[in-house]
């Protein structure tokens, strides 16, 4: 990898970490349609750190809101009132729709991680993310705020947080869409969404850092790396910002058409 290769898809990282276009499709499929041919390991631990890097960008944009919630959340437990109040509430359901994906990560590991060696696999999962998008848009009321969150959603848009771990299901499109099935208003989905990547990033990240210790000249492979981390957490930042703007004007129909578009430009390449 070059550091140009390096700042490219650092920068395809943050734009669809949160962008409902599926990250994980895009770091399998744009190297693909470029000819880009990586060795796994050395792919393996810029997909790892990149990922950390967006989970910065977003913890850097919500750190109002993190340090809110955490103090509510601690601030119950130690009154033994955890639910009283409705920051730490919200504290405990994005703990709750947190544990689907744990669940199915520990589950899968091993055909998920194997789904990422298949663009056209990964092509047809884009499918699914543009069918959910579309779906969202025809079913849900968009009249609920997110103080009228309950349990069963927070369970609900973490089943949908589940689906998202295979490549071209894109984590923020699929709960997003699992959100506003429940009636959330677009801006409130997508707040929550960006909320409970936090737990999830974090966790992974910190799983696959352990696996990054046992890769060889890790530590000749940083300086091309870093570039593409810086990258993926600044573009992660800035989209996060615009994405909540343009949500509370547009559709998402937009994307649903993205991800259609790319999903047949890569089959079509596939077959020929």
């Amino acid at each position: 990898m070059t550091i140009f290769q390096s700042i490219l898809l650092g920068i395809v990282q943050g734009m669809t970490e949160f962008i409902p276009i599926s990250s994980s499709g895009h770091l399998v499929i744009v190297p693909y349609l470029l000819g880009w041919d990586f060795p796994p390991a050395q792919a393996f631990a810029f997909d790892v750190l990149v990922q950390v890097a967006t989970l910065v960008g977003v913890i850097a944009f919500f750190w109002r809101d993190i340090f809110t919630i955490t103090r509510a959340t601690l601030l119950g437990l130690i009154h033994r009132q955890p639910f009283a109040d409705e920051k730490a509430r919200l504290g405990w359901y994005l703990l709750l729709a947190t544990i689907p994906a744990v669940v199915a990560g520990i589950l899968l590991k091993q055909p998920v991680e194997k789904a990422f060696d298949n663009p056209q696999g990964t092509a047809i999962f884009l499918l699914v993310t543009a069918g959910l998008l579309i779906a969202a848009e025809r079913i849900g009321k968009r009249d609920r705020n997110l103080e009228s969150l309950t349990w069963k959603d927070a369970v609900w848009i973490g089943i949908f947080q589940a689906i998202a771990l295979l490549p071209g299901v894109s984590r923020s499109g699929a709960t997003i869409s699992g959100a506003m099935a429940r009636d959330l208003e677009r801006p409130t989905a997508a707040r929550f969404s960006f909320l409970m990547s936090i737990p999830v990033m974090l966790g992974a990240g910190l799983v696959a850092t352990l696996d990054l210790s046992r890769i060889p000249n890790l530590g000749a492979l940083l300086p091309v790396f870093i570039p593409g981390f810086i990258m993926a957490a600044v573009v992660g930042y800035l989209v996060i910002k615009w994405l909540l703007t343009f949500l509370s004007r547009y559709p998402l129909y937009i994307f649903a058409i993205y991800c259609v578009a790319l999903s047949v430009i890569t089959l079509a390449v596939g077959s020929l």
